[in-house]
């Protein structure tokens, strides 16, 4: 077995003496959901986080973790964010606005820090697990580490 690349955010975590595991996972560009990532990684849908970047009509650019078994509702993601409205950002904007690929894109270490938001319910899990910014490696990391490293405010269900 190969050894694993760290990514930026896991180096971004290790310089912060914040504890995580970094898994592989089989990649299946036909499928990036979060689903197939949770069952190469034989864990419940509900603690596999998916990672999305929005933008609102005021405050730009924000992000939104969230289960990957749900879908982000645009409007209490404006109000948690200070917009009136807020649309998920167009696939080709990703990159070069935050340095990752769909299906690679880390709450950790983007180009420039957002403001960020993390589905409350991870407060429910020991870990949860998120993109380590490369597709087929994800973090296992301890939500409220997470929530404090980022800055994270909850976002309510």
């Amino acid at each position: 077995m190969k050894a694993i690349q760290k990514t930026n955010a896991a180096r971004l975590l290790e310089t912060a003496g914040i504890p995580f595991e970094l898994l592989p996972y089989e990649v299946d560009e036909n499928n990036l959901a979060a689903e197939h990532v949770a069952e190469q990684l034989g864990e419940p849908i509900e603690q596999v986080f998916k990672t999305l970047v929005l933008r609102g009509d005021r405050t730009g650019l924000f992000v939104c973790v969230v289960p990957g078994n749900m879908e982000v509702d645009l409007k209490v993601a404006a109000k948690i964010s200070g917009n009136k409205s807020c649309a998920m950002i167009h696939l080709k904007e990703l990159f070069p606005e935050t340095g990752y690929i769909r299906g690679g894109c880390s709450p950790i270490g983007m180009k420039k820090a957002l403001p960020t938001f993390i589905h409350e319910s991870a407060l429910l899990y020991d870990d949860i697990f998120v993109s380590a910014g490369v597709r087929g490696l994800q973090l296992k990391i301890n939500p409220e580490a997470l929530i404090r490293f980022t800055g994270a405010g909850i976002y309510p269900l």
